[in-house]
């Protein structure tokens, strides 16, 4: 079942026309809206089903600078301060907390490599810390375990996915933006070489700029348009626990399971060190280019032949601009959940922690997380369709960083200053590759 979500009231009809088209009311998407808006810019955000029906409500909740990629912590750090700011800025309480974020190690390999990512960002004054066994007793206590060592960022911290996109969604609504649900767009209309509005179901808008803010819809999208976008999915299990008292407010990600405190006074739960990866066409057509990957985390995936294969094969990769698009056929991807992986999570926990013997599972549920082959997402102009940008492809980081990536987004569709450098986000850092491992 998937995570209920705080609901939104949002409008029915579509405008004749706007300066801004947002396809998808996914965090980051609405933070661009909530953006433009502020800067008096008319946009109207277009969903195909419902505002952070899919990964954006389905995630854990995690903010966090720990183990991302040097370039990529500028992003990070930027969303710290503007989900501290959120409150303010929307009226509105998200779940926010900047509790820190504590990740634990078995092995001494585990622990250099969290010993070398420290090296590669002590230039930016996180804060992050190696820790050691009885530090970990003092933050998270009440263990049983024997962890090697740790990594432990206390300006890490956490909000609610069900809570923080509808909050944001509000906001830009009360600031001037249009949300319409259940409206999916079909395709982009352009004239002169350049874009000129969106195509949906229920008539064209015209429009000077569009941001793509899909998520797992975007490679789909953008294909029909002949742009390759190499994303793959991926499927992580969830549950959470109804109300407890519980060990700490730190996050702690173990190898083989993470927990965090929730506003509601439960925990949610995952089993860290796995993840279902279900085989799709997509695979055949650019696996190659994950490979890496692959090998960084063999025994990480369960790799799958099943029924998302059949679902994908039988989908429309092209369509016309009045022909039904696949996204009104399924509005909402709702993958069911793994309970063995679930179960085996919280087995974990409870050898680490006995605390946890007193969880109860008050609701388990799924996510499809879109994956690109180096996990950065894509924050950029398409140059081959002038007037569009993407923010698309954040290989589950998208809500730990989702107020920060949609100002950037919005940042760029204006051509004003970004936020903080795009260049790790590029869309043409994906094109040398294309020609070499498909599309």
């Amino acid at each position: 079942m998937a995570p209920v979500i705080s609901p939104v009231l949002t409008t029915s009809d579509i405008p004749a026309k706007a300066t801004v088209v947002v396809i998808g009311a996914g965090i980051v998407g609405l933070s661009a809206a909530l953006t433009l808006a502020e800067r008096g810019i008319p946009v109207v955000v277009l969903e195909k089903g419902r505002i952070a029906a899919e990964q954006s409500s389905r995630n854990l909740g995690w903010i966090r600078k720990t183990s991302r990629a040097p370039a990529d912590v500028p992003l990070a750090q930027a969303a710290d301060r503007l989900w501290a700011e959120m409150p303010a800025r929307i009226g509105e309480d998200g779940g926010y907390r900047q509790a820190g974020i504590m990740f634990v190690a078995r092995s001494e390999t585990q622990m250099a490599l969290y010993e070398k990512w420290l090296g590669s960002v002590a230039h930016l004054d996180l804060g992050s810390r190696l820790v050691s066994p009885s530090e970990i007793d003092q933050h998270v206590p009440g263990g049983r375990a024997q962890w090697q060592g740790g990594i432990y960022t206390p300006s890490d911290g956490r909000a609610e996915p069900t809570l923080a996109s509808s909050a944001i969604a509000r906001a830009a609504i009360a600031k001037g933006a249009l949300i319409v649900e259940n409206c999916a767009v079909r395709s982009i209309a352009t004239s002169g070489g350049k874009v000129s509005g969106v195509v949906t179901e229920r008539g064209e808008i015209a429009c000077d700029q569009v941001l793509l803010a899909g998520g797992l819809g975007s490679r789909r999208f953008l294909g029909n348009m002949g742009i390759a976008f190499p994303t793959l999915q991926l499927i992580c299990s969830v549950l959470r626990t109804a109300p407890m008292d519980g060990p700490t407010e730190i996050a702690v990600g173990a190898p083989d399971f993470s927990f965090r405190k929730r506003l509601d006074g439960g925990f949610t739960i995952t089993q860290r060190g796995r993840l279902d990866a279900p085989l799709t066409p997509d695979h055949l057509r650019i696996g190659m280019r994950y490979l890496p990957q692959l090998r960084a985390q063999r025994g990480a995936l369960q790799i799958g032949l099943g029924r998302t294969f059949l679902h994908e094969l039988a989908t429309a990769r092209h369509w016309a601009a009045n022909a039904v698009s696949p996204f009104e056929t399924r509005r909402i991807t709702d993958p069911l959940p793994n309970h063995d992986l679930n179960a085996e999570a919280l087995r974990n926990l409870r050898a680490a922690w006995p605390v946890f013997e007193a969880a109860r599972i008050a609701q388990s549920w799924a996510g499809t997380i879109d994956v690109t082959p180096d996990s950065d997402p894509v924050i950029s102009a398409i140059a081959q369709v002038p007037g569009l940008t993407v923010a698309s492809g954040f290989s589950g980081h998208g809500f730990g960083t989702g107020p920060a990536a949609g100002q950037l987004a919005a940042d760029l569709v204006l051509d004003q200053t970004p936020l903080v450098d795009p260049k790790p986000y590029r869309f043409d850092r994906f094109t040398t590759a294309a020609s070499h491992a498909g599309t």
